[in-house]
């Protein structure tokens, strides 16, 4: 049976201080032993300050986003390997907001999810349709494109040792959310795909929902069958909120 997972993405949000009080708020509510698997995924600057503070193995850690070059002439970027080396478990591949505002391409982002797992670290790819693509009936085509255009590039056992990701465009920091029965027909479509490449890989693999889950709507999402818990964006910055959701997550387990 597949474990939930929740993984906070605290996009480009944060302070030395605010590092301090989420992770250790955090900590202090998973000593409660309620919690699924969780991660936290800080921006780059302050991923060394919070690995020092995840010393007990109840949160991971992730980052937002990785080079595909392992090193190099490349200022400003930041490596697998050096992830890796400051304790990185995770990392979010493909996210919406680094493919609109960035340009990153299928190509790229297939060999961003190459370059994580040479390293060690386990991505998690993002898929999701925009409004307009949802609004004319395209949403299930287009995520299933993007997820066999990573697949063709990396191979089907690549996902193994991977995380998927639906994030609904239309839903990421609008406050408007896929009712479950929308969330769960978009993971059930994804994980038909998969299952066209191989079955035990379709059954196995972790796909989480992305679009605005909060602590009011994460029970009823993780009730659905194919959902295997969330990437949280702004309520993964409020510990009570993403307690709540972790919490939901565990008890659907």
């Amino acid at each position: 049976m597949r474990r939930k997972l929740v993984v906070g993405n605290w996009k480009m949000h944060g302070s030395q201080e605010l590092v301090h009080s989420l992770l250790t708020g955090l900590q202090a509510q998973a000593t409660q032993g309620d919690f699924a698997d969780t991660a936290v995924c800080p921006p780059a600057v302050f991923l060394a300050q919070a690995a020092t503070l995840l010393t007990d193995g109840r949160i991971a850690l992730g980052a937002q986003n990785v080079s595909q070059h392992e090193q190099g002439a490349y200022t400003g970027e930041v490596s697998a390997p050096m992830l890796a080396e400051l304790g990185c478990r995770y990392v979010i591949i493909g996210h919406s907001e680094r493919r609109a505002l960035f340009a990153e391409t299928d190509a790229l982002i297939a060999e961003k999810f190459i370059a994580a797992q040479a390293a060690g670290l386990t991505p998690i790819l993002c898929l999701g349709e925009s409004l307009q693509q949802r609004e004319s009936g395209q949403a299930l085509a287009f995520v299933a494109e993007q997820l066999t255009a990573i697949i063709d590039k990396v191979g089907i056992a690549a996902f193994d040792k991977a995380v998927l990701a639906y994030e609904p465009i239309w839903a990421i920091g609008t406050g408007v959310t896929a009712s479950p029965e929308q969330a769960q027909a978009v993971h059930q479509h994804l994980r038909a795909v998969l299952a066209q490449y191989s079955e035990p890989a379709a059954v196995a693999l972790q796909i989480l929902y992305g679009g605005s889950a909060n602590a009011a709507n994460a029970a009823l999402l993780f009730a659905q069958p194919d959902i295997d818990g969330a990437l949280v964006g702004g309520a993964s910055l409020k510990v009570d909120d993403f307690s709540v959701i972790c919490r939901a997550a565990q008890s659907s387990n």
